[in-house]
């Protein structure tokens, strides 16, 4: 199984695809500085594969390279950034606790 992360900037989405197949993505708004992630999902064939983690890690570290804050509205984000603790600082401090971060 082969997977790709890319991001279609023009649809606001980061996409994970599979062997060539959309599996997955997870959109997000930009403002000044900032990309916010609204919602993610994956497709109920790919449950339990770890797609989605692998899309949130690589869309993370993706705004870590574009120094972009974030702001994880979709409740997969934060639960992610909750579980992998080095994700915490792209959160602005004063919107951690919003996240229970």
């Amino acid at each position: 199984m082969s997977t790709t992360v890319r991001d279609q900037t023009e649809q606001h989405r980061f996409e994970i695809l599979v062997d060539g197949e959309l599996a997955g993505f997870a959109d997000y708004r930009t403002r000044p500085g900032r990309i916010i992630f609204t919602h993610a999902e994956v497709d109920d064939a790919y449950e339990g594969q770890g797609l989605a983690s692998e899309l949130a890690q690589q869309s993370l570290d993706t705004a870590r390279e574009r120094g972009l804050a974030v702001i994880p509205a979709c409740p997969f984000y934060a639960g992610y950034i909750q579980r992998h603790p080095a994700y915490v600082d792209l959160v602005p401090e004063d919107e951690r606790a919003a996240y229970d971060l």
